[in-house]
């Protein structure tokens, strides 16, 4: 038996589960056309062609956006980090504290910043 098998298996069942649902919606969802319904939907504001403000974004959304993607990338990290420290020794340790300074000075800069302020 190979020892991938399972893992196909279970591709196999999450895919014939995914193909069912989506097929059974076809057949149990309503069926009311609305012209209303397909519109697009804009956190309940009319949507319009070009933000308003001329079609900029303020700093402050890539600054939210970059503070996600480090601490996204931080908890990845230290999950496998934490369940193995103990086999890693002091090398892992100073590794983490390197990388944890790092993360620190993102942290730093977006709150200098201000993105972490909101008017």
């Amino acid at each position: 038996m190979s020892p991938y098998l399972p893992i196909i298996v279970i591709l196999a069942v999450g895919g014939a589960l995914m193909a069912a649902m989506v097929i059974a919606s076809a057949f149990i969802g309503p069926r009311r056309w609305n012209r209303r319904k397909y519109d697009s939907y804009e956190c309940g504001i009319d949507p319009t062609p070009q933000p308003s403000g001329g079609g900029r974004f303020p700093v402050k959304y890539y600054l939210v956006a970059m503070l996600f993607i480090i601490f996204d990338i931080e908890t990845i990290f230290l999950y496998p980090w934490a369940s193995s420290f103990s086999k890693l020794g002091i090398f892992a340790l100073v590794e983490m504290v390197a990388f944890m300074i790092t993360v620190f000075i993102a942290y730093a800069y977006v709150w200098r910043r201000g993105g972490l302020e909101w008017d």
